[in-house]
């Protein structure tokens, strides 16, 4: 397929960062969120799957690129599950970084390798359900168990706004106490370690590989801090490419990227025609 026929970042940086992208893949990790990017966002996250052109679509990008790159909040070995990577040909070298970066699951070994756990996630858990009682009743609230990460969810609740808003100061409050942060989200507040973020994981991710150039592609707030670590790889001579899967829901990442498109089916299309437009 020719470039030609690919989306048009609007923004010079990122028309820049395409053209090395297609020139030079092997110089290329391309970094992609899971949930909102690569799986379309569902009431239950247990029951959050990838989109079905997803897994094809980064089988045929991987082998042309330094590597591919799934970070997410998500537990390495959720996201590989619902993300169906393993044992997957053409995705030999892809990698899931887990708990923004905690850990890691390597396609070639099958292995996940982690950091210690935080002691503050503990004490947040226990204490937890208590902090969502004395805040109000707001049915359709529920806990998410994360391993390294506790979220609370309102997207159930009768006023998934309202429930948001009046809670966030109760539990950034009981985060602090605990030595952890509040990341908000799409309906959902969580509750993890401080310097645990997908910036962080990408710019770790790209030193290790050593890559020349980088995209990146997400949806949410949580994928702010990979905006900006491909912002400050740009000042530092590496292009890259900020793409959004866009929704209604988070405007913050379409007002900074260079490429928006409509959610989990555009990215995977766009992820496709990426690789046929690259050199074998």
């Amino acid at each position: 397929m020719s470039s030609n026929s690919l989306p048009r970042p609007t923004t010079p940086a990122g028309r820049d960062a395409l053209a090395t992208l297609l020139a030079n893949p092997s110089d290329v990790v391309v970094a992609v969120d899971f949930d909102g990017t690569l799986a379309p966002i569902v009431a239950d996250p247990e029951r959050a799957r990838a989109h079905p052109d997803a897994v094809p679509a980064l089988a045929a990008l991987a082998p042309r690129v330094a590597s591919v790159a799934v970070i997410t909040g998500r537990p390495a070995g959720v996201a590989v599950r619902y993300g169906g990577f393993a044992g997957v040909p053409g995705l030999d070298h892809l990698v899931v970084l887990g708990h923004y970066g905690a850990e890691r699951w390597d396609a070639a070994t099958g292995e996940v390798r982690a950091a210690p756990e935080h002691p503050g996630v503990t004490a947040v858990r226990a204490e937890l359900p208590g902090v969502l009682e004395r805040a109000g009743a707001w049915p359709g609230t529920w806990i998410e168990e994360k391993g390294r990460a506790v979220a609370v969810h309102t997207r159930r609740a009768t006023d998934p706004q309202a429930a948001f808003d009046a809670l966030t100061g109760p539990l950034t409050d009981l985060a602090t106490r605990h030595g952890l942060v509040v990341e908000p989200g799409r309906m959902v507040l969580e509750l993890r370690p401080p310097g645990m973020d997908k910036g962080q994981a990408l710019l770790e991710h790209v030193r290790e590989t050593g890559a020349r150039a980088v995209l990146y592609a997400g949806d949410d707030l949580g994928d702010l801090p990979a905006f900006a670590a491909v912002e400050k790889l740009r000042a530092d001579g590496v292009p890259g490419l900020l793409v959004c899967s866009g929704s209604d829901e988070v405007q913050a990442l379409s007002a900074r990227a260079d490429l928006t498109l409509r959610g989990p089916a555009e990215v995977v299309a766009f992820f496709a025609a990426l690789a046929q437009a690259m050199p074998d």
